[in-house]
Parts: C-alpha cells; structure tokens; sequence
C-alpha cells in the first residue's frame, strides 16, 4: 500500500503555478463604473456578493493618477499613468486602497494589479529622464496608435528598467498585492518580464501573473507569465454566435493551440472585458442570444474564466472609457445566478482546472455538425472526475447522438453539461 501511495505520489505532474490559481475565477473590477461613488471605498462593499458567487481573484484595473496633458475625455484613461507609486484621488487614498485590500485578502480574495509598463503619461516625471522614452527626430515624445495621450518607454535605457522594478516592489512589498495583470506585455521586451517577474518571485513565489497578449504567449508564459489572453477564442466565438464560423472552426482553433502554446500555460477566457465592452459592443450586441451559452463554454474549455464588471448585475451598455458611466442593473441580463453555478461546478470539478492540474478536452463524436460534443475527465488518487459538455452552436433547435449512444435534444444555443 504505502509502494503503491508513493508511486501515485511520484507520477503527479509538477505544478508551476500557485496553489491558489488552478480552481480560480478571475473578476476584472473597473473601479470608475463599478459603483456611483466610483471609488475604493465603495467597491469594497461589492466584495461579499463576489466572494459568495464563487470569485477567487479581482484584478483592478489601474488606479494610479491620470496623466492631464493631451488627457481624452474628462477623466482620462486609466492606461495613461503619471506616477507609478500613487493612487488616483477619483477612486480615493492610499489609505482607502489598503482597507480594500486588506478586506479583501480577509474574505479570501487574491488581488492583482493592472501594470502599464509599455507607457507613460506624457506629463509623467520620468520623460524629464534622458533616454527614458523613445523620441522623434525633433526630440518629441512618441506614442502608438491613435493614443495620444501616452508617450512610449524605452527599455534599452537600463536606468528606467530598474526604477520600473522598483515600482512594482513597491506594490508588492509595501502594498501587498498578489500579482500583476500586464497591458500590452506584447510590446515589452520579455527580457524584462523575465528579469523582473524572477526578481519578484524571489520575494513572492506565489503572486500571479497576466499578460494581455497572445502572439508572444509562447514566449512570455516560458517564465514570466502564469497566464495569456485567449483573444483568438474569444474572437472565434463572437463569429459563431453572428453564424461567420462554426463548430469545426473551434475544434481548429485548439488543435493550434495545442501545439504553438506551452501546456502549462492558462489561458484566459471571456465574454467580454473592458477594451471590448467599451470599443466593440456588449457580449449581447456581440453574441445575442448566446451569450450564457458561450459564458458556459469558457469554464468548459481549458483556461481560467474572467468575468467582467457589469456581467454579474447585467449591465448591457457600452461603458464610457474617459468619463463616468455607471453599470447598469438589469435583472433581465443579469447572469449572478448563472455564474454561481458555473463557479461552484469549477471549484469542485478537478477536471475543469487549469492546464496540469485539471484534464485535457476530448473531442466526442456525434452525428450532428452544429453541436460541441466534449469530455474532460480527471483521474485522482482515490475517485475521479468527469465532466461532459453537449452544446448547440447554432439558432436552431438541433438533435443529437453521441458515440456513446446518448441522445439530446437542445433548443437554439442551449446546452448541457453532465458531471460523472
């Protein structure tokens, strides 16, 4: 027996990311919109009724202060940072922050930081610094894109990449947070994510990291990054639920996947998060009458679910970016309750976790081209764990038989997701 306990022992895959992480739901908190008062102080109110829904992780967007010069909107852009090591007077003070966090770390919470390392504010004290951001043949500062009210950081200045650290220890060292959600971490030489995020570690093995970027997530969950964006998924489902791609178009995508991505790195998946509420539409302007289908989908599938602000309450407008613009409150599109479920199925499903401690997706063969037909199914030391998911991709009523003989009957994107 006890040959037998240390075989099992021995065989279990090595676990590179926190304990914590594999059976977590992360909530992107957009402080602003989330409540009237839009603060700190506020959104610590909204954290029982997350914790009760079955949220492990709350990523606040960036509450540092708003840079003023070229500023869009009233408020600015939260991605336009003046001072690293401050927190912006519109959500509160420093003082309100650490309650909330503490608060929040009370009832369980793991809090990360949205870090914009790519930028700063073009009023920032550090474009005072020579060769801290990248300039034009005139000596102007230089921004990407159409965002005008950022100036682009130059990482082959050695001077700026400490401080950048030096930055990010603060918060953790001082503040005490659990991690970082990193904008843009595409466009940031992943020399520096390694350098940094192996410094850090070193002090916090167990923080958490996410990088908004696909294309380079080989590259950038090697040692940096816990977790991508699933932005081709993402963008895979809104073309289903609009009838421009199908099931085989999914079946693809993680065939892909599977082979350019690491394993053991966690995707993320969503519905909808800030950029995409605010620039492309709703998740029901989106994805209409799918949405709870493909909300399903994401705890399904391999990854870690995000829920964004507004999901929960039913909010189904797109929310002011540079200006105030309460979530709205609408039991109609309100998806509390179906959330709830999806999260206490993940908690205590071990084949839904992420990458190396949950399964693998089996594909399930049926006679009907509309339907995703999949199996995940988790082996433990003493019971296992199954979980079958049958989906109608389509806005038709659809029939189906799988392989094993069973046969569902589902209504125009509906679903069924059977535990064993």
């Amino acid at each position: 027996m006890l040959a037998a306990v240390a075989m099992l022992s021995c065989s279990q895959p090595e676990m590179r990311h926190p304990k914590w992480a594999y059976d977590a739901t992360i909530y992107e908190l957009n402080t602003r919109q989330a409540t009237p008062e839009g603060t700190f102080q506020a959104a610590e109110a909204l954290l029982p009724a997350l914790r009760e829904n079955g949220i492990d992780i709350i990523w606040v967007m960036p509450c540092q202060p708003i840079g003023v010069i070229t500023r869009k909107g009233t408020l600015g852009s939260y991605y336009s940072i003046i001072d690293y090591c401050a927190i912006n007077p519109e959500f509160g003070t420093r003082a309100d922050f650490e309650h909330f966090l503490a608060e929040a770390h009370k009832q369980g919470f793991k809090v990360i930081l949205d870090w914009v390392a790519n930028h700063t504010a073009p009023d920032s004290e550090w474009t005072k610094n020579e060769g801290w951001h990248y300039r034009d043949s005139l000596g102007n500062l230089m921004v990407q894109y159409d965002w005008t009210d950022i100036s682009k950081l130059n990482y082959d200045n050695q001077d700026m990449r400490e401080e950048m650290l030096k930055a990010m220890h603060w918060w953790m060292d001082t503040i005490g947070i659990d991690g970082f959600r990193c904008d843009v971490a595409g466009e940031v030489p992943t020399d520096f994510w390694n350098w940094a995020m192996g410094d850090l570690r070193q002090s916090h093995p167990d923080m958490f990291t996410l990088a908004e970027d696909e294309d380079k997530a080989q590259e950038l969950t090697e040692t940096a990054f816990d977790m991508y964006y699933g932005w081709t998924l993402h963008h895979i489902m809104n073309d289903v639920a609009q009838g421009k791609q199908g099931v085989e178009d999914l079946w693809a995508y993680f065939a892909k996947a599977d082979t350019t991505i690491r394993p053991e790195a966690i995707r993320m998946n969503f519905i909808s998060n800030h950029d995409e509420n605010s620039w492309n539409g709703t998740e029901q302007e989106r994805m209409g009458d799918a949405v709870e289908l493909f909300a399903a989908f994401c705890y399904v599938v391999p990854g870690m679910p995000m829920i964004y602000t507004g999901q929960l309450s039913g909010n189904h407008h797109r929310l002011e970016f540079f200006e105030k613009d309460l979530i709205d409150t609408d039991p109609a599109y309100a998806q509390a309750d179906l959330y709830k479920q999806l999260n206490g199925l993940r908690a205590r499903n071990k084949a839904l976790f992420s990458p190396e401690a949950g399964a693998p997706m089996e594909r399930i063969a049926c006679d009907n081209q509309k339907i995703f037909a999949c199996k995940r199914h988790k082996e433990g030391k003493w019971h296992s764990n199954t979980v079958i998911a049958v989906m109608n991709m389509s806005g038709e009523e659809q029939r189906v038989t799988l392989e094993s003989g069973e046969t569902f009957q589902l209504g125009p994107w509906k679903y069924e997701i059977v535990e064993r």
